[in-house]
């Protein structure tokens, strides 16, 4: 069995155990500002552990992490919730809620509308969708659903094919993953060219394998629009140098220099 149908099978224990919380009032959509006029907009990522990396540093709080990510320049921060295979909670999603004012991501493997009720009512912003893991109706109704908890769906693809269901589902932001998630292998051709391939009506992040601020800077030279750093800045007790280095190296060519760039 590969690690993801173990990741999906431990998920669908969890949801069953749920405890469901009480949205107040009715839910505002927060946009995600991955658009940014001359630069590559970067995602910084809290994940304590994974399948692929092992145990990732935890010598930052969850809160200490989101302030030290907003202050270097990130535009977002996501936020891995699984518990069993990532080390992580929604909780968590709270503590960097309280710490910083960027828009959170809850990255979980979600397959059920309750699981975008808890990310909603622990401060997310938006919420990750698979395309690996539901059937093209199931992402089409958990786009809808996300929207009406107040949550942007950020839909993740790894082919063209599945990068279809995203369209007709109606996604607005679509990310491509450079890892397989069945065999945790990284192919960034393959993910430069499904990224090519999506209209740019849509907002386009490029997801996993960039670790040096060369990485970011070849990602700034096609159609995506932002990017998620996650392993690099973890194995990074002070991530600071590292991600202020790769938000300086995401400007576009010939776009104007400024302060905010540096």
């Amino acid at each position: 069995m590969g690690i993801l149908q173990r990741i999906l099978e431990a998920k669908r224990r969890e949801i069953a155990r749920l405890e469901l919380p009480r949205i107040e009032g009715t839910p505002q959509r927060r946009e995600l500002a991955l658009r940014q006029p001359g630069r590559l907009a970067l995602i910084a990522e809290i994940k304590r552990r994974s399948p692929s990396a092992g145990q990732l540093s935890t010598q930052l709080s969850v809160a200490a992490r989101a302030r030290t990510y907003e202050r270097a320049g990130a535009a977002m921060v996501s936020v891995l919730c699984d518990r069993e295979f990532f080390d992580g909670a929604h909780s968590h999603l709270r503590e960097a809620r309280d710490a910083c004012s960027l828009p959170l991501l809850c990255k979980d493997f979600i397959i059920d509308e309750r699981q975008l009720r808890v990310a909603r009512a622990w401060g997310a912003d938006a919420a990750l969708l698979i395309v690996r893991c539901l059937t093209g109706s199931q992402t089409s109704e958990l786009v809808d659903q996300a929207r009406a908890c107040g949550l942007v769906p950020v839909v993740e693809v790894t082919t063209e094919e599945e990068a279809q269901v995203a369209l007709d589902a109606g996604a607005e932001v679509i990310g491509v993953n450079t890892r397989n998630l069945d065999t945790l292998e990284m192919d960034a051709v393959r993910a430069h060219r499904v990224l090519e391939s999506l209209p740019d009506t849509i907002s386009r992040i490029h997801f996993s394998g960039l670790k040096s601020e060369e990485d970011v800077r070849g990602v700034a030279l096609t159609s995506a629009d932002a990017a998620l750093i996650g392993e690099a800045l973890m194995r990074q007790d002070d991530p600071t140098r590292l991600l202020s280095a790769m938000v300086a190296a995401s400007r576009r060519r010939n776009a104007p220099f400024d302060d905010e760039a540096r």
